[in-house]
């Protein structure tokens, strides 16, 4: 059973930081190229970073560029996103995404909320 479990997201002061997490089981992680989307409140998905398999490659949306950084552990079937300098914008909900072929799935989601 194919499963992503994100977890790290919370309630935090802009300007602050939080790592999230995706925990993948059920395929070959190290196949897959792993990306997160956000979800703000009347706004479709967007992407934010996506890193291809063995960490060869990354990209960023232009809006978190310099701000977050994503990194994935095949030994721990785990990849993370770093956020720094969070803002007020960067609310939404974070989803993991594990894509390859014609093979798509996706976690439940992790609200980030970034309020003073």
């Amino acid at each position: 059973q194919v499963q992503l479990v994100e977890s790290g997201g919370g309630l935090v002061q802009p300007g602050g930081s939080l790592r999230l997490s995706c925990a993948a089981s059920g395929f070959i992680f190290s196949m897959y190229v792993m990306r997160w989307y956000r979800q703000a409140p009347g706004k479709e998905r967007e992407l934010v970073a996506a890193i291809t398999p063995a960490g060869g490659s990354t990209n960023y949306a232009d809006s978190v560029k310099g701000r977050f950084t994503i990194s994935r552990d095949d030994n721990k079937n785990t990849v993370y996103l770093q956020m720094n300098s969070l803002k007020p914008e960067d609310t939404a909900v974070y989803y993991c995404n594990a894509d390859r072929l014609w093979n798509h799935y996706w976690g439940q989601g992790t609200q980030v909320t970034v309020s003073s």
